[in-house]
Parts: C-alpha cells; sequence; structure tokens
C-alpha cells in the first residue's frame, strides 16, 4: 500500500483535531475569524481605505461581529470599501451562526452528561448506597434523622437506574430531606469503575442494598469485591445483608475485615420467634434500630472506671445501661453488675440522643418497700400454629425448637408448593418439639374453625413468597380478620404475630387487632443504617437476636415492684438487678394497641415516678 498523500494526511490530522469536541470547533472558529479579520483589514490596506494597522483591523472585526454595522458606513468611501466590508460581513454571519450551533450542540451534550449521572462526586465523610431498592427510602429517612444535627451531610447513591428518575422518586417519598444532600449518580454497583465515581475511598460507611434481580446475593458479593478492592483501599466499613444464610460465608470472605454482613431471613427468623412468644418486643426492637427515639450509644466514662458497674446502672437519670464495649473491642451485654469497668472500656447504654448521655452525681432514691422478689414460673410445654409458609419458616421451626420446653408441638398450615417437603426434611431434625403438618389454604375460614386457635400459646401469620407482595399481605390481612372475628365470637385473645411484606400495610392490618406486625425489609433496613453509623452495633444485635446469652424479654412487672402504688424507674432497674437482669422500660397493658409505641416506654426518666398494673410488663436483658 502506497504512503498517504500530503492532503490524506492533513484531512487525518483534521478530522482528528474536529473530533475532539466544543472546545476544538471553538477554536477553529476563532482561528478563521482571526484570518477573516486580517484578509479585510489588508485588502482596505490595499484600495487605500485603511487608518493604521490597528484601526483598519478594528474596523474589519467590527464587521465580522455585528452584522448592522454595514449600513454605518460613511459617505464617499467607495465601491471598493463597501465590497470589501459587505464580504468580510457576510463571512462574519458564518461564524457567528457556527458558533451559536456548537455551543448550543455543547451545552446539549453536557446537560445530557449531567443527567447520565457519570460525573466525580467530591464529598467527604458522606455515606454511600450501592443499589436500588424499596429499602432505599427507609435507609434514606433514617439518615436523614441521624444527620439532622449536622450542618451538611451528603448520601452518595449509585444505582444502575436513570439519575433524574431516582431523584424524583426520593423527592416524592421523602420531602423533607433536612441539613442532608442527596447526590444520585447511574452505574453498576458491582464494577469497579463505576464505583469510583461515588468516591468510596473518601466515605464514612458504605451501605449495600439488595437487588431486585433473581440472584440478589450474586450482585451483593460481587459489589463487595468491587468496593473492597477498589483502587487507594477502601478506610470505611461495609454494612449488607445477604437473603440465603448459605452465601454468608462468601459475602463475609469477599468484604473482608471492612465488612459487616448479616443474614437477612435467619435474622428475622430470629426476631419472629422471640416477638411470637413475647408480644410488644418487635416495637422494642424498631425503637432502638430507628434514629426517631431512643438509640444505642457507646461511651467512654472516666469517673467510673475501677468502680462496679451497678454504680453505672444507677449514675443516668435518661440513660440506661445494658453493657460494655471493652477496650479490645468486644461487646458484652448484661455483664454481671459485680465486674468493675476497666479503663479503655466503653459503656454501652441507650439514650434519645448522645447529649443526654449526663453522668448523675446524685444519690439514687429507691424504695426497697416497693421491690418484690418472685420467682419464675417453670418452663411448660407450649403449642404453636403456623399459618403460612415462606423462605424463613425452616429457619423459624428451627429458632423455635431452642427456645420451647420438651414435649412443645408446633403445627404448620399451607398451600405452599414447597411447604409439605421441606417440612418432611426438617420434622427428624426437631429436638425437643413436634411438627405436624396440613395441606391447606390458611385464608379459609371453616379450615381455622377446625383448627380451634384458642388452644394455641403461639400463632404466627406468615407471608408467602410465592406470589407478589401486595397480594400475599392481602391474604395475610383475611387470615387475621378471621382470627379477630373468631375471637370475638368466642371471647377469648389469640396471641398472633404476623409478617408484612409491605410497611404501608401495617396500617390497615392494625385493624386486626394482632399483637405485633414484622415488616422484615424494614427491619433489616433499619439494621443496615444504624450498624452503617456505628459497626459495633452489629455485635450488640448479634446477641440480643441469639438464643444464647442475654436476650430482650417482657416479663410481668408484678415480678419486679408491686404493682398500683406509685414507684419510680430507679427502683425497677434495682429490682431487676438483683436478678441478674438490666430493665430498660416497661410497657402499659391498657395500651397496646395504640399507635406508635403500642405501650412500650423504652429507657423512662428515672426519677420520675408511675404506677404499674397487673398485666404490665418490664422490659429486661436475661438470659432467660
Amino acid at each position: 500500500m502506497s504512503e498517504p498523500t500530503f492532503k490524506q494526511r492533513t484531512r487525518y490530522w483534521f478530522d482528528n483535531t474536529m473530533s475532539k469536541g466544543t472546545k476544538a470547533l471553538i477554536g477553529w472558529l476563532t482561528v478563521i475569524t482571526l484570518a477573516l479579520t486580517a484578509m479585510g483589514a489588508l485588502f482596505l490596506l490595499f484600495v487605500g481605505k485603511g487608518d493604521g494597522v490597528g484601526g483598519t483591523l478594528w474596523t474589519s472585526f467590527i464587521h465580522i461581529l455585528d452584522a448592522g454595522t454595514i449600513t454605518g458606513a460613511e459617505d464617499g468611501v467607495g465601491y471598493g470599501y463597501m465590497v470589501i466590508m459587505f464580504a468580510t460581513t457576510i463571512g462574519g454571519l458564518v461564524i457567528l451562526s457556527s458558533l451559536v450551533g456548537v455551543l448550543t450542540t455543547g451545552l446539549d451534550a453536557k446537560l445530557e452528561d449531567l443527567r447520565k449521572g457519570r460525573s466525580l462526586v467530591v464529598e467527604k465523610d458522606h455515606t454511600v448506597i450501592l443499589g436500588w431498592s424499596d429499602q432505599v427510602f427507609i435507609v434514606i429517612s433514617e439518615l436523614v434523622e441521624a444527620n439532622a444535627s449536622e450542618k451538611r451531610a451528603c448520601i452518595a447513591i449509585l444505582a444502575d437506574r436513570d439519575k433524574v428518575e431516582m431523584e424524583d422518586e426520593i423527592r416524592a417519598k421523602i420531602p423533607d430531606l433536612k441539613s442532608t444532600h442527596i447526590v444520585c449518580r447511574t452505574g453498576d454497583p458491582a464494577d469497579l469503575d463505576d464505583i469510583g465515581i461515588v468516591n468510596p475511598g473518601q466515605a464514612k460507611s458504605v451501605i449495600l442494598l439488595t437487588s431486585a434481580e433473581d440472584d440478589p446475593d450474586a450482585q451483593l458479593v460481587r459489589s463487595l469485591l468491587a468496593v473492597t478492592q477498589g483502587r487507594g483501599g477502601l478506610k470505611c466499613h461495609v454494612v449488607g445483608a445477604v437473603e440465603d444464610g448459605r452465601n454468608l460465608p462468601a459475602a463475609r470472605l469477599a468484604g473482608g475485615r471492612a465488612a459487616h454482613v448479616v443474614d437477612a431471613n435467619d435474622l428475622m427468623a430470629r426476631l419472629m420467634v422471640q416477638t411470637c412468644r413475647q408480644s410488644g418486643l418487635s416495637v422494642v426492637y424498631t425503637d432502638l434500630l430507628d434514629f426517631g427515639g431512643d438509640e444505642i450509644y457507646m461511651v467512654e466514662e472516666p469517673g467510673l472506671f475501677g468502680r462496679p458497674l451497678s454504680q453505672a446502672m444507677h449514675s443516668y437519670r435518661t440513660s440506661s445501661f445494658i453493657g460494655v464495649l471493652t477496650k479490645d473491642g468486644r461487646c458484652i451485654i448484661n455483664p454481671p453488675s459485680s465486674a468493675a469497668l476497666q479503663p479503655g472500656d466503653k459503656l454501652i447504654l441507650i439514650a434519645a440522643d448522645d447529649s443526654a448521655i449526663v453522668l448523675d452525681g446524685s444519690r439514687p432514691v429507691i424504695d426497697e418497700s416497693a421491690i418484690v422478689a418472685r420467682a419464675e414460673a417453670g418452663s411448660r410445654p407450649e403449642r404453636t400454629l403456623i399459618l403460612g409458609w415462606n423462605a424463613k419458616t425452616r429457619m423459624v421451626l428451627e429458632q423455635l425448637d431452642q427456645y420451647v420446653a420438651p414435649g412443645s408441638i408446633t403445627d404448620v398450615v399451607s398451600d405452599h408448593p414447597d411447604a409439605a417437603e421441606a417440612i418432611r426434611k426438617i420434622g427428624p431434625t426437631m429436638r425437643v418439639q413436634g411438627l405436624n403438618f396440613k395441606e391447606d389454604d390458611p385464608t379459609d375460614r371453616r379450615l381455622l374453625e377446625s383448627l380451634n386457635p384458642g388452644s394455641y400459646d403461639h400463632i404466627i401469620a406468615l407471608c408467602a413468597d410465592d406470589v407478589a407482595p401486595q397480594m400475599a399481605d392481602s391474604k395475610t390481612l383475611v387470615t387475621l380478620l378471621h382470627l379477630r372475628d373468631m375471637a370475638q365470637r368466642a371471647g377469648q385473645k389469640f396471641k398472633v404475630v404476623s409478617e408484612m411484606a409491605d410497611d404501608r400495610n401495617r396500617s390497615l392490618a392494625q385493624v386486626t387487632q394482632a399483637d405485633d406486625f414484622i415488616v422484615s425489609d424494614k427491619i433489616i433496613s433499619l439494621l443496615l443504617t444504624q450498624t452503617a453509623e456505628n459497626p459495633h452495633l452489629s455485635q450488640v444485635f448479634g446477641q440480643l437476636f441469639s438464643p444464647e446469652g442475654s436476650e430482650i424479654y417482657l416479663k410481668p412487672a408484678e415480678h419486679y415492684v408491686r404493682t398500683g402504688v406509685p414507684v419510680n424507674f430507679y427502683t425497677v432497674v434495682e429490682s431487676a438487678r438483683r436478678r441478674g437482669e438490666a430493665a430498660m422500660g416497661y410497657r402499659v397493658a391498657a395500651q397496646a394497641q395504640q399507635a406508635p409505641d403500642y405501650g412500650v416506654r423504652l429507657n423512662p426518666d428515672k426519677g420520675t415516678q408511675f404506677m404499674l398494673q397487673p398485666g404490665d410488663k418490664i422490659v429486661v436483658l436475661a438470659e432467660d
């Protein structure tokens, strides 16, 4: 093949220059303008109409920029002058028209780039959210509350969605962002280069949301690998949740030490079992997990170093002691009150805000005459009815087997296609409880009546996962309404805990008067947000949800203090301490159906007197 000609080389160079975009085009227009100005001035000097070099250049230049200048020529300038200026003005019109077109095209391209959301997020100490689902609105709402005291906080979101659509949805769902600034970017949350757009290297935390694709855990593992192995290393912590517990080891391996990954289904199964046995427990957990009420804080208190933890229990009037974070990073929930607080240890407290944690030097007022020492009744076999089936049911049964007494029975009723085979496999693994299964529709009134629900200690209504979430909630509501009507007709009270797929249906479900409603996505979203703000909380909630060690219980108030007489919470805390427990609140039975707190008073002012009645509960941390 022959060598390229000079013309071909020149054309190639020109094409490459023009392909560089708006800047190159403006550069060429500038060169043409200067050349045309010089040519016009040269011709004027040639015909003898110039006014010096500078004046002639200026005359030529203003004819190029302003087409109206041609009408302002002086009399007697001659046809040569007019022809030259006419040609110069026509050239100027072409140049200005081209400039307007180039600028318009360049501006449109820039706006399109901005709309695509591909520019770098230049923020520091911001929160990064990777992925998009219904959980994002809960996470953003909680982060807005958490950042309310900051002058300017930022949340950067990277998802495979249109930037403008994400911003519009956020504005529609969360109209008041307070002091928080939201930045949306479009990209693959599992792509290393795309993740770099939201600047995770300078973020304070990264939250990975479960995607809506067929295998969300695979997407989570890819995102963990991408964000933790990114350029420059990652200094912040990463939080996420897997849906299938079998993928948890792989996710934790992918995330490394910087990641805090939880098993969403296992966590919800644990909460569901604890809640079905204790009405009101989900309200306590929701209060601890959201940023709207009381939260868990960790504070260092040098004034209590070397002193027994029993003193820490009574040293805060508006905060409740629940544990210790040791200097080596271990969380101990409900430690022995006789143990001493060591230098470097931090107290784990429940408080409305970190500003409310104030060491109270006054002596607590404890009414010894109001303290009651009543032993707990021995455990007995329990009967549990599970209506419905989903991916968490197996874990619910396994967790129940760790809580109930020997001889307990659990009956499962569902028309889910996977239920019968799963029960056949699970049955032989149960250690203390027996399993019975009936394949039928739990929304059938005649079936529910034949089960005699009043004979069960606990009833769990699960949300099906083989239909759409709204349909699943509708079926659950039908079951709950039947149970409510049956209870009213029989003059009984069924202890029912229900799972909701969508938090918006929770208010509808209140009319069924079930004891508790658990919304899985909401609880997991709240947990991830709390862990993103304080990674040590993953240990705290991990212990609280575990059947080993201390957990949260709602126990009869009459086992702690005399009912019907005024007491303060200092007295309740002291009564619980003597039983090896840590009191953190109480529940008024008469307000159990009243939203939003359903009678739960978490972390009350210890100095304020109140009166407990039979049927009220004390919220405590205890081993059983």
